[in-house]
């Protein structure tokens, strides 16, 4: 009795990478230039920095000192005082806390908004995309920082206020990149395959579309996250952000504007601690869009 050998369907299941490839690829993009790399170890440093801030901060960072009002670098405050006599570099150290936890949770809660939204509207289409066209295009005709300011007006000040703002802010961009990577994946083979052997809508959603549109929206993730910190230290410099005395890299700008010509250093180095982050996450995710882009 012969037996009859197992049919294999290659297009009903969608191509993916293995993550080790995937892995190789983002190290090597990383390795072959220096900006790159300098990029990833900044990421990495402040990453670190923000986990370790209670072990890593000399002084505490809301402690005031009378008797040290705008000190300059010196060996007891590497980074001198503020106007209150709180240790600068204690409170870079803190404030890179706050920005990384304000950066990761505003991404991810604009990002599982927008995902599951443009995921949706793509896949179904017909009123439930033309609605969500409608409400991206409008939202999207605020500019991102002004969206943010105006809902972090309405829920007032605080950690979680900002949170919420920017995460809501990033949503229709993440809709909407979202809903086009949708559309270029739906009518693919393996996706025709999976649904003519009855799978759900659900299971070709999480299984096939999603995964082969994951790609561009870690990239996006990634510039965002660097966008997310600067809104929020904006948000904090214009007095809706983090209150005081939470050390925040924007709020410490603010503070030192009015000493910027007598005691430069006070909104210096937190200013300088932005631009450096913020540049790192923009490079860095330059690096992830060339690991994924399958022309390279």
């Amino acid at each position: 009795m012969s037996t009859v050998p197992a049919v294999s369907h290659p297009h009903t299941t969608a191509p993916r990478a293995p993550v080790r490839a995937l892995w190789w690829r983002v190290t090597r993009e990383v390795r072959r230039n220096r900006l790159r790399g300098a990029s990833a170890v900044v990421v990495v440093l402040v990453l670190l920095t923000a986990l370790a801030a209670p072990r890593l901060a000399p002084n505490d960072p809301t402690q005031m000192n009378f008797g040290h009002f705008l000190e300059p670098p010196s060996w007891t405050h590497p980074l001198g005082t503020d106007d209150a006599g709180r240790d600068i570099l204690s409170r870079v150290i803190y404030g890179a806390r706050v920005s990384m936890t304000i950066g990761v949770l505003a991404v991810g809660l604009g990002a599982a908004g927008g995902v599951s939204l443009g995921l949706a509207a793509g896949y179904h289409g017909g009123a439930a995309d033309a609605a969500t066209v409608w409400l991206t295009d409008v939202l999207l005709s605020f500019p991102g920082i002004l969206l943010a300011l105006l809902i972090a007006i309405v829920l007032g000040a605080g950690l979680t206020p900002v949170i919420v703002a920017i995460g809501i802010a990033s949503v229709p961009s993440f809709a909407r990149l979202t809903r086009a990577s949708v559309l270029s994946v739906r009518g693919r083979e393996y996706v025709e395959a999976s649904r003519a052997i009855g799978a759900s809508d659900l299971r070709i959603i999480m299984r096939h579309v999603l995964l082969n549109s994951i790609g561009p929206i870690l990239v996006y993730a990634t510039l965002v996250l660097g966008r997310a910190i600067l809104t929020a230290a904006a948000l904090s410099f214009l007095g809706v952000g983090v209150p005081p005395p939470t050390p925040d890299w924007g709020a410490m700008v603010a503070e030192g504007e009015n000493d910027v010509r007598t005691a430069p250093h006070v909104a210096l180095f937190p200013g300088i601690a932005i631009a450096i982050t913020v540049l790192a996450f923009n490079v860095l995710g330059d690096a992830l869009r060339d690991a994924l882009d399958p022309k390279t």
